[in-house]
């Protein structure tokens, strides 16, 4: 039987400056990630910190990411699932969704953002 295990950061907070328009790119903007990151574990039992993907890790890779600004939210999504699948290449699939808080879309309660889905 094939195991899956996913290591996930939920509802992540981040100042970034990524949009397209020159304002957002000079105010920024309050973003929200979440990750989940599934891989086969490759044993019946994980007892060591090297035989899993470390969320302290996937955070550190997030937070360095977030601070390159992109123009489109489906950049920094692909772009970061493409990363993780290389550093870690056990990982058979990557659910990521990147929210802005705060569009510059008058009038506009609410949320928008992207979710990408990869597999391996």
């Amino acid at each position: 039987m094939k195991t899956v295990l996913t290591v996930y950061l939920n509802e992540v907070r981040f100042f970034a400056y990524h949009g397209l328009f020159e304002e957002e790119q000079k105010t920024g903007n309050e973003f929200e990630v979440n990750l989940a990151v599934s891989y086969d574990p490759g044993s019946e039992l994980i007892d060591e910190l090297g035989e899993t993907i470390n969320y302290a890790s996937l955070f550190s890779i997030l937070k360095e990411e977030m601070q390159k600004p992109r123009e489109l939210l489906e950049t920094f999504v692909m772009e970061v699932t493409d990363l993780l699948h290389k550093k870690f290449p056990s990982v058979k699939k990557i659910d990521i969704s990147l929210s802005k808080l705060n569009p510059p879309i008058a009038k506009f309660t609410g949320e928008v953002g992207v979710k990408y889905s990869k597999d391996f």
